[in-house]
């Protein structure tokens, strides 16, 4: 009877914590996994916030050209009011990630996608540029909720395999950057931008609602007691050396971007040739950002670092030298290593914070990592201003070298017990 007794709570611990015996302290249930079905409505519903805010973050670039027309702006104030929503963004992201350690971050969130979306409600409504910028910044605070949030929620549902789950995630940014935009400028062609904003809206109150109904909750309790002999913090020597990885490679990724039009001219590409080059980067990335979360959670944080970013240098050298034609064929494959890094860093995470502070530590890495891509091509433009073309992509090349040792370094720390593994 003694053993029944004892296995009776080790089948309600695997089947996923749905019902805690009566028999077993609370403290006792470190390693409760959520039920499939809790994992899989985690997954959908943060892919789907997601697809939204990266999508409404990058429309805007399709709004620029009418914005430019009727309100007679410069390539500077453009640049400006693109800056609104982004900086709004990035400031925030910390706040909101605070916030849902105090309160349910699926209310959060949804909260966040609504004042996103009534944000494009109110630059929509607006007839004048001020009424335009406020609009957009609104609707960035909006969205600073949704990467700290959404991030967290699925490293927590998929504790015993974040990478391949936040790969998934990061997949579902770049639908959301492809699909929002193209919706967009398809609506476009039948409909004044203002209304096209309003439908925008209307979407993100949509998504919000679905949100705060099929969301699964984020209680902080339960997460604390997921892993409790978690002792790390995200304010850490191994978080700082997460941080300066992904500032790093995000400056590596964001400053090609920024030369490879003028590299594809120097070998003869037409404007149209670079349109598709940039096109197969991005769907690259897109692959890579799912195909890397994968190989992370398999081959681990050092061996997927270094293969990503040794690939990326070695990509990079090579669309140096090669051909325009060889260059085409290569460009694919480079946004491959490219973008993957992102998804094995953004899995680690979760391994060099407290359960309890995992908002907050994807909400400073994402500023982090937001605030290199707007500060790495001013700073690799500079370089390419002094040094030549050439030079500032052979840099970015080493750069992505320097992340390895830093890795390398990183799972020291981890395997130290300084922060814990998933």
């Amino acid at each position: 009877m003694k053993g029944r007794r004892s296995a009776f709570p080790r089948l309600a611990i695997s089947l996923g914590g749905l019902r805690k015996p009566q028999d077993v302290p609370e403290n006792a249930m470190p390693n409760a996994m959520p039920a499939p079905s809790h994992q899989r409505r985690t997954l959908l519903t943060a892919g789907l916030a997601h697809v939204l805010h990266d999508g409404y973050t990058d429309l805007i670039y399709i709004l620029l050209p009418l914005w430019q027309s009727e309100f007679a702006l410069s390539y500077g104030m453009l640049a400006f009011m693109r800056g609104l929503y982004t900086g709004a963004m990035a400031a925030l992201q910390v706040p909101a990630g605070r916030l849902a350690e105090r309160v349910d971050g699926r209310v959060i969130l949804a909260l966040g996608t609504a004042v996103a979306g009534v944000g494009y409600a109110l630059a929509g409504v607006s007839g004048g540029l001020l009424g335009l910028a406020v609009g957009l910044i609104i609707s960035g605070a909006g969205s600073a909720t949704q990467h700290p949030i959404a991030s967290s929620a699925v490293a927590r549902a998929y504790q015993a395999a974040p990478r391949a789950a936040l790969g998934i995630y990061n997949f579902t940014g770049d639908v959301g950057k492809a699909a929002v935009p193209a919706a967009t400028a398809l609506a476009l062609t039948v409909l004044p931008w203002r209304e096209v904003l309003w439908l925008l809206a209307l979407l993100g109150v949509l998504v919000a609602g679905v949100l705060a109904l099929v969301m699964p909750a984020m209680g902080q309790r339960a997460a604390a007691h997921a892993r409790p002999e978690h002792s790390g913090s995200g304010q850490g020597r191994g978080f700082a050396l997460l941080f300066a990885i992904g500032v790093l490679d995000t400056g590596v990724r964001m400053g090609l971007l920024t030369f490879l039009p003028f590299l594809l001219q120097a070998k003869g590409a037409a404007m149209a040739s670079i349109g598709l080059a940039f096109a197969l980067v991005f769907i690259g990335g897109a692959g890579g950002k799912f195909l890397c979360g994968w190989l992370g959670q398999r081959l681990g944080l050092l061996a997927s670092v270094t293969l990503t970013e040794a690939a990326t240098a070695l990509g990079i050298f090579a669309l140096l030298f090669s051909p325009l034609g060889v260059s085409f064929v290569l460009l694919p494959v480079l946004g491959i290593a490219l973008n993957g890094t992102s998804s094995v860093l953004y899995g680690t995470v979760p391994e060099v914070s407290s359960p309890e502070r995992t908002e907050r530590a994807f909400a400073l890495f994402y500023t982090g990592v937001i605030g290199s891509g707007a500060i790495s091509p001013v700073l690799y433009g500079m370089l390419g201003d002094a040094a030549g073309v050439n030079f500032a992509v052979a840099t970015t090349a080493l750069a992505a070298l320097s992340t390895i040792p830093l890795a390398f370094a990183l799972v020291g720390r981890l395997h130290r017990g300084l922060a814990a593994p998933s």
